[in-house]
C-alpha cells in the first residue's frame, strides 16, 4: 500500500454497509488482517491502517442509479489499481437483489472491470452459512436464520422487496437484464470433484469461443465447495488481477488460499455485556427484524412515525430524537422501530429510501445528545445512511453476532465516537435474539 506496507491481496467494495461488515467479519474470523474504510482512503489513512490482507470500502451502491454508481465506483477502481492488489471484489447482497435502474450489478461490473487484467468476471453464487445456495445457476435462500429455503423468486420477503424485488431465480437471466448478456455457469457437480476438475472446466468455459464470456457464475451447494472455488480463483488472480462479484463467500472462498499471509489470532471473539444503555434503530421492514423486535424484552420500544420521517417532518424527527435520548440518559435500552406491530407489510405511501435517510439523521441527533458505547442498526439502507452520517472513517471487527451480523468498532477523529461499538445487520440477517445479545453479550 505504501513503502512501509505491502499490498493487500483483496480490495472489496460493499454495496451496502451491513454486507460490508459481514465481509469484514468473514476476513477477520479467517485470521486475515482486515479493515473497513467508510470512504476511499487517502495515503495518510492507508499508512495509519498498517499491513492488511483485505481492505474494504463500505458504500451504498445498491441504492444508486447506474449514473451515480459510476461516480461512486471510479475511485475504488483507481485505488485498486494503485495498490497492486490481486482481487477486486464487488460485494453484493447474498440474495443478489438489484435492478437495471437501481443497484445494478451489471453497471458495477462495467465500471470496475477496466481496473483488472482478466477479461472475465468471476461470480460466486451462494453463501451457505447464511442459507444461500446456487444450483444450476438458480439462487435459493432461507427465510431467516435456519428458516425454510425458497427459490429466490418465491422467497416470502425477497420476491416482494420494496425497492428491488427478485422476480427471476436464474442469476444468468437476472444479470442479463442488467447488461451482462454473456454469463456462463459451472455447476456444483463439477466443483464437488475438486480443484483440478473445476480448473479444467473453467478453462473450457473460457475458451468455448474466440472471446471469453463476460462472466462465469460458480454454483455453490455447500460450504466445502468455497475452498475449491477460492483455490482456482486465486491461481488465476496470481497470474492476472481478477474482478470477483458476489457476497462475503468470495472472501470466504479465498481465505484458505490466502492463509499463509495471515498472522492474526483466529481464536473466536465473544460479545461482552454492554457497559451502558444500548440503542437499536430498526429501520428494516422485514419479517425477520419484526421477530427480533418481538424477542427483545430488555428494551423500551419506541414506534417511529415512518410516514412523517420519510416526508422530512422536522418536528417529528426532533421529537423522536429527544424522547430516545432522554430514555437512554435514564439508563434504559431503546429499540426505535419504523413498523408498528399491527402493520403486516410495509406501508405503500412510505418512500423506503427517504425513510432510511431519516433514520441516519435520527441516529446522529440521538448520539449528539447522548453519547453511547454500543448501538445497533437493522436494515441495509438504514445502516448505510446511518454510518455515512457519522463523523467516522473506519470500522474494525470485534465479534460475531451470528447469522451474518458482526459487532464492529468505530474509528473516528471525534473522541465521542472513537471506539463505539456498532452492529449493522440487513433485514434478513441475525438470530431472533440478536438485539438481546447486544445488551447481555453472547459466549
Amino acid at each position: 500500500m505504501t513503502p512501509a506496507n505491502p499490498a493487500p491481496a483483496v480490495v472489496y467494495y460493499g454495496d451496502d454497509f451491513t454486507g460490508a461488515t459481514d465481509t469484514l467479519g468473514t476476513a477477520a474470523r479467517a485470521g486475515l488482517r482486515a479493515l473497513l474504510f467508510l470512504e476511499t482512503p487517502d495515503a495518510a489513512r492507508l499508512e495509519r491502517a498498517g499491513p492488511l490482507d483485505v481492505l474494504g470500502i463500505a458504500g451504498a451502491a445498491r441504492a444508486m442509479s447506474p449514473e451515480a454508481m459510476q461516480a461512486e465506483l471510479a475511485p475504488v477502481a483507481a485505488l485498486f489499481h494503485s495498490l497492486g492488489a490481486r482481487v477486486l471484489h464487488y460485494k453484493t447482497c447474498s440474495t443478489f437483489d438489484s435492478a437495471p435502474h437501481i443497484g445494478s450489478i451489471g453497471a458495477a461490473v462495467r465500471v470496475l472491470r477496466g481496473a483488472v487484467e482478466q477479461p472475465w468476471t468471476a461470480i460466486v453464487g451462494g453463501q451457505p452459512n447464511l442459507g444461500r445456495y446456487c444450483l444450476f445457476g438458480n439462487l435459493f435462500a432461507a427465510a431467516g436464520a435456519g428458516g425454510e429455503v425458497f427459490r429466490i423468486d418465491r422467497h416470502p420477503t425477497m420476491s416482494r422487496h420494496p425497492v428491488t424485488p427478485m422476480h427471476e431465480a436464474d442469476l444468468r437471466l437476472h444479470l442479463a437484464g442488467q447488461g451482462l448478456a454473456d454469463v456462463r455457469s459451472i455447476p456444483f457437480t463439477v466443483t464437488s470433484n475438486g480443484a483440478d476438475a473445476l480448473g479444467h472446466a473453467l478453462q473450457r468455459t473460457l475458451h468455448l469461443s474466440a472471446t471469453p464470456p463476460e462472466a462465469v457464475l460458480f454454483d455453490v451447494a455447500d460450504a466445502a465447495q468455497l475452498a475449491v472455488i477460492g483455490e482456482v480463483l486465486w491461481a488465476h488472480a496470481r497470474r492476472e488481477t481478477l474482478l470477483a462479484v458476489g457476497p462475503s463467500s468470495v472472501v470466504d472462498a479465498l481465505a484458505t488460499a490466502l492463509g499463509s499471509r495471515a498472522d492474526a489470532q483466529t481464536t473466536p471473539r465473544v460479545v461482552t455485556r454492554a457497559t451502558g444503555p444500548v440503542l437499536v434503530l430498526a429501520g428494516s421492514l422485514s419479517p425477520v427484524t419484526a421477530r427480533q423486535v418481538a424477542a427483545s424484552p430488555s428494551f423500551d420500544i419506541v414506534w417511529l412515525d415512518a410516514p412523517k420521517l420519510a416526508r422530512q417532518d422536522a418536528p417529528a424527527l426532533e421529537r423522536h430524537a429527544l424522547d430516545i435520548a432522554q430514555a437512554l440518559a435514564r439508563g434504559h435500552n431503546v429499540l426505535a422501530c419504523t413498523r408498528p406491530p399491527e402493520q403486516a407489510s410495509p406501508s405503500p405511501d412510505v418512500d423506503a429510501q427517504a425513510l432510511a435517510r431519516a433514520g441516519g439523521e435520527l441516529l446522529v441527533r440521538v448520539l449528539a445528545q447522548t453519547p453511547l458505547r454500543r448501538v445497533g442498526v437493522a436494515g441495509g439502507d438504514t445502516s448505510s445512511h446511518g454510518v455515512q452520517a457519522l463523523d467516522a472513517w473506519g470500522l474494525s471487527y470485534v465479534a460475531d453476532m451470528g447469522a451474518g451480523a458482526s459487532l464492529c468498532r468505530v474509528h473516528s477523529d471525534d473522541a465521542r465516537l472513537d471506539g463505539m461499538e456498532i452492529m449493522l445487520k440487513g433485514g434478513q440477517m441475525g438470530t431472533d435474539d440478536v438485539f438481546e445479545r447486544l445488551v447481555h453479550g453472547a459466549g
